[in-house]
């Protein structure tokens, strides 16, 4: 019986020691990882943003290469109403506060007058809007039309100054000058060049002048003087 007793307790003491070991190196490196805490996700980019560029080796937002939004080319400047002489077969636009009757467009005809209603004729060629306004606030006083006339005189449409464009391309013909206007902007609106345009040697004719054209140079940022700007009746020619 005492035998048993203590066999039953060194059992029991051996287990005990068991239970209370230290954990091996592979459990205590377990525990070690479990506890690491994980760096956190980098943010995403904005939206719309690709959030790589040139300077860290990316690809750039192509969005951000583009012109900005609403952004214009760059065109001539529009007529300037107090230097601009009418010619004919441009509209003059007439208004008297007031009187409508007197007021309206009216074309300039080939003698360079434009008819006003109880006025008469009125030469307004080689003349600029504003002294086309003086001349016909001159007229309403001196026919005693109107005591103290309040008279405006503007440009309604421009078509005496003209550029004309001949030859190999889409859309020839005569075209209103309207703006400072470059030969190259003048052969776009032309819509283009044929298959067989000889495109080097282009030529502006300008009364006894003659200016040559090299489309395939200017186009490529070479010999930019050659791109001139038009004056009215010039005539380009596109072998």
């Amino acid at each position: 019986m005492r035998t048993v007793i203590l066999l039953t307790t060194f059992l029991a003491v051996g287990f005990g020691a068991q239970d209370s070991a230290p954990p091996s190196s592979a459990q205590t490196s377990d525990a070690k990882a479990s506890t690491v805490q994980k760096p956190p996700a980098p943010e995403a980019p904005p939206a719309g943003q690709t959030g790589l560029d040139s300077a860290s080796g990316g690809t750039a937002d192509p969005s951000k290469l583009a012109a900005p939004a609403g952004a214009k080319p760059a065109t001539g400047a529009p007529i300037n109403q107090k230097t601009y002489l009418i010619g004919p077969e441009d509209e003059v636009r007439v208004s008297v506060w007031a009187n409508p009757g007197l007021s309206g467009d009216f074309m300039v005809r080939p003698d360079g007058a434009i008819s006003l209603p109880l006025v008469g004729d009125v030469q307004v060629a080689d003349r600029t809007p504003q002294e086309v306004e003086a001349m016909v606030t001159q007229r309403l006083k001196e026919g005693k039309l109107m005591l103290d006339p309040h008279v405006s005189v503007g440009l309604a449409a421009v078509h005496s100054k003209k550029y004309y464009i001949h030859g190999e391309v889409n859309r020839p013909g005569a075209y209103d000058l309207v703006v400072p206007l470059t030969v190259m902007e003048a052969l776009v609106q032309a819509g283009g060049f044929h298959d067989f345009a000889n495109t080097k040697k282009i030529r502006i004719q300008r009364g006894a002048q003659e200016f040559k054209f090299n489309y395939n140079w200017v186009s490529h940022g070479k010999h930019l003087e050659q791109n001139i700007y038009l004056e009215p009746h010039d005539i380009i020619i596109v072998p």
